[in-house]
């Protein structure tokens, strides 16, 4: 009764996976002297899926390097729109880890070049299976 009880929980089990405020240095943005000057985003991906098998193999798991390698890399191919960013990285993130039930990428994009006081501005896409 006791293993039954356990296994129906470990089924009911999501687990999060994250890497937050990647700090990276880039050239986005829909006019030119945001492609010359460039500046400071900070990029989050945070995953879920069901637990399977041992805790300890990473083929078990997402492993946070390949997220980060996917937001250095993605990062440093330059685009008009965050929105193109963060939707080339959710591919990239699909394809490496296909049993994820969630997927959420975000970009903030530290003081955008326009009037006032603006700490930053967000774009984020979610994938829920």
């Amino acid at each position: 009764m006791f293993i039954q009880i356990y296994n129906f929980t470990l089924h009911m089990l999501i687990q999060t996976v994250a890497l937050r405020d990647v700090k990276c240095f880039a050239y986005h943005g829909f006019y030119a002297e945001e492609q010359v000057l460039g500046t400071q985003f900070l990029v989050s991906i945070e995953v879920k899926f069901r637990p399977e098998g041992d805790t300890e193999n990473l083929q078990h798991t997402v492993n946070y390097e390949v997220l980060n390698t996917i937001i250095q890399d993605t990062m440093k191919r330059t685009q008009q729109l965050l929105e193109t960013v963060v939707h080339d990285m959710l591919e990239q993130v699909k394809v490496a880890f296909p049993f994820l039930l969630n997927i959420i990428v975000g970009i903030k994009k530290l003081h955008p070049p326009m009037p006032g006081q603006i700490d930053h501005s967000f774009v984020q896409l979610e994938y829920t299976a």
